[in-house]
């Protein structure tokens, strides 16, 4: 008898590990650790209520409250979310059976993809940023005196071809080397 309690506690620590595990497989194109039920109904696909109803049916889904009374989900429980997304629509379990399914499985079982729209939105914002990156980039280039790329210009700076090729040494800069960025 007190081996299956020792046992027991042993079985409690694992699952709490592998919930953590669960929570690092999450790929969702963002890193926050903390989401609010509208970011999690649009990561899971499905409208707030549904998210509130699954919290009275689900024991495991257990949102802290906010300062201002706001749920406020963790990675684990988006995780669990996108489990029981997939039980019960794409296994097509009901109720009970996702919750007993839940409990045989703990947090190893597969979860569903996060909502297509989500998946798009946050591709759209990384694809912005890097078009607001390359943008500064074209802005700062613009700002750079403009000679340094002509190789007419240069020449006539460094006092004609002649000069530079006899002593390149004596011109300002190297012929190959490119202008000081601003």
């Amino acid at each position: 008898m007190a081996k299956r309690a020792k046992a027991g506690r042993g079985a409690r620590t694992s699952s709490r590990a592998s919930s953590r595990d669960g929570a690092d497989e999450l790929s969702i194109g963002t890193d926050k650790l903390y989401f609010k039920i509208g970011e999690v109904a649009e990561i899971v696909g499905v409208a707030p209520h549904v998210l509130r109803y699954w919290e009275t049916e689900f024991a495991v889904i257990k949102p802290q409250k906010s300062r201002t009374q706001q749920r406020v989900y963790r990675r684990r429980d988006v995780a669990t979310l996108l489990r029981i997304k997939r039980l019960l629509y794409e296994e097509r379990f009901t109720i009970a059976g996702a919750r007993k399914q839940l409990r045989e499985d703990g947090n190893r079982g597969a979860m569903a993809a996060p909502s297509a729209k989500y998946v798009a939105k946050q591709s759209l914002a990384k694809v912005w940023a890097v078009v607001d990156e390359l943008q500064a980039l074209l802005q700062s280039e613009a700002e750079i005196d403009p000679t340094g790329a002509d190789p007419a210009e240069y020449l006539r700076q460094a006092g004609g071809a002649r000069t530079v090729a006899e002593d390149p040494a004596a011109s300002s800069r190297g012929m190959l080397e490119r202008p000081q960025r601003g």
